[in-house]
């Protein structure tokens, strides 16, 4: 046993901590992610090495960021309508990963792309802000900030962040639970997280495209989001 080092002792009082909780959790799929994460971590406990030290030739930081592809995959088909273009966007005020307060506001003058997505550390949730990331450039050179949302708490997006290399803010809509996705009617009660939704708020505040969906596991076709900056760019009207 490891017991003597610090950080094996700290392992050990977090999984006493997760003992006392997860009976007090409801069933549902947020229980199973957080169960499925519990089950990752354990079995990098399991790779560290006799004398203490992370087996470096098992387990790296790609491997650490590539763990979403064993998780289940998230399905369902979308339940809610978002709110139409031409609707004034709700505004809010929800913590970053570093605990600061973000506003909608805040952005004014720029066009913004909120995207709404179910939970952190799930496969397409993975894959899609990757996409985001990895296109930064193409949406700076249409002067779109990219905001992603999420119910997970802000220690979760700040890891998550970490570990894919997300640099635009991702905001915690954790308490009250959804209330933004309510919002913008893309809450799923059921499954108290939101639709996969995709929203471009103009440089006055005005739901210019809004997308959800059809299933939780589809990725919204960025060259169609691409057409959408174009069109607002180009002063065309927002569809009705």
């Amino acid at each position: 046993m490891l017991q003597g080092q610090p950080y094996t002792r700290r392992l050990y009082e977090l999984e006493e901590t997760f003992a006392a909780l997860a009976p007090k959790l409801p069933e549902g799929p947020e229980k199973e992610a957080i169960s499925v994460l519990h089950g990752i971590i354990q079995e990098l406990w399991r790779n560290l090495r006799p004398g203490g030290a992370p087996s470096t030739a098992q387990l790296t930081l790609e491997d650490i960021a590539n763990l979403y592809k064993t998780a289940p995959p998230m399905e369902g088909e979308a339940e809610n309508t978002p709110l139409p273009p031409g609707t004034p966007a709700p505004d809010f005020s929800l913590p970053d990963a570093a605990g600061k307060l973000v506003s909608l506001r805040d952005f004014r003058g720029q066009p913004v792309v909120l995207v709404f997505y179910p939970l952190d550390w799930s496969p397409t949730c993975s894959d899609q802000l990757s996409l985001y990331q990895a296109e930064q450039d193409e949406f700076a050179r249409r002067g779109a900030q990219v905001i992603g949302i999420s119910v997970d708490s802000i220690y979760s997006h700040g890891a998550w962040a970490a570990v894919r290399g997300l640099t635009f803010p991702l905001l915690s809509d954790f308490e009250p639970k959804g209330e933004v996705a309510r919002r913008y009617q893309v809450y799923r009660s059921r499954d108290g997280f939101s639709e996969r939704a995709l929203y471009i708020i103009d440089r006055e505040g005005v739901i210019r495209y809004a997308h959800v969906s059809p299933k939780l596991n589809h990725v919204p076709d960025i060259y169609e989001l691409y057409r959408a900056l174009d069109e607002l760019q180009a002063g065309v009207p927002a569809a009705a």
